[in-house]
């Protein structure tokens, strides 16, 4: 990458409010979140690997996404299976109001505003998916918890976490690099813009994740937590480009 283009990417320059500086504005990041996810590898890798999960598993009767976002993963399992049952729970306003437009052809799903620990539910899915959201969530190893709570005995969860320090630079040069094959130069640097609330917001979560506000942890940490709450591990690896930790997990007898 040349000066000019780097230049070009400095979104090091977005300077963040001490005061808010563990304050994720999810709203601002829902509003650029599926432009440059549409356009990211890596991300688009775990949403094929989604796809290819409902296709070996039973149709589930009731489905739970926590922690939604702006619908992506329920929009894959709302066209997998129309048949079932799917609960959305997204507490923000932003990344709720995406969801509701990109899911308004499908006419099986409910919508809910409400924290995962103050769902009163219990043992009545047979899947929940949970996506990058609880590294962000207050007592993470208890909402695993709560999680096994809402699942019938043998239901499934299917959970990927964000594990490692969010590392801006590495993404931005990791990005910009497809971006450019895909697009040129003029391009890439379009898109960039567009998205550059993203750079911004997740700095914000580099920080809550250095000051501890965040989750981060190892493999074998999240591998623990996750058995800890009463779920047996089926499958788990590094994905994201090492960033984050995918685990298929069923409720234990």
């Amino acid at each position: 990458m040349s000066v000019e283009e780097r230049k070009a990417l400095d979104f090091d320059r977005f300077e963040l409010d001490e005061d808010k500086a563990v304050r994720v504005d999810w709203n601002a990041y829902a509003e650029a979140y599926d432009l440059l996810s549409e356009h990211n590898p890596a991300y688009q890798a775990l949403l094929h690997d989604f796809e290819g999960f409902l296709a070996t598993i039973r149709t589930p009767q009731l489905i739970y996404d926590i922690g939604g976002g702006t619908g992506n993963y329920t929009k894959i399992a709302a066209r997998a299976c129309p048949g079932s049952e799917i609960r959305f729970v997204e507490p923000d306003a932003g990344m709720i109001a995406l969801a509701r437009d990109k899911l308004a052809a499908h006419g099986n799903i409910n919508y809910d505003t409400l924290a995962l620990e103050d769902i009163d539910a219990l043992g009545a899915a047979d899947l929940v998916i949970c996506v990058h959201a609880l590294y962000a969530m207050p007592a993470p190893e208890q909402r695993l918890a709560d999680m096994r709570r809402l699942l019938r005995p043998g239901g499934l969860l299917y959970l990927i976490n964000l594990g490692r320090y969010m590392n801006v630079a590495d993404w931005r040069n990791y990005l910009f690099s497809h971006l450019k094959k895909e697009h040129g130069l003029v391009g890439a640097l379009r898109i960039f813009w567009q998205g550059r609330e993203i750079a911004k917001q997740n700095k914000t979560i580099l920080k809550a994740q250095k000051n501890g506000v965040y989750w981060t942890h190892t493999e074998e940490e999240i591998a623990s937590a996750a058995s800890a709450a009463g779920f047996e591990i089926l499958r788990q690896e590094s994905v994201y480009r090492g960033y984050s930790h995918l685990l298929v997990c069923r409720v234990k007898p």
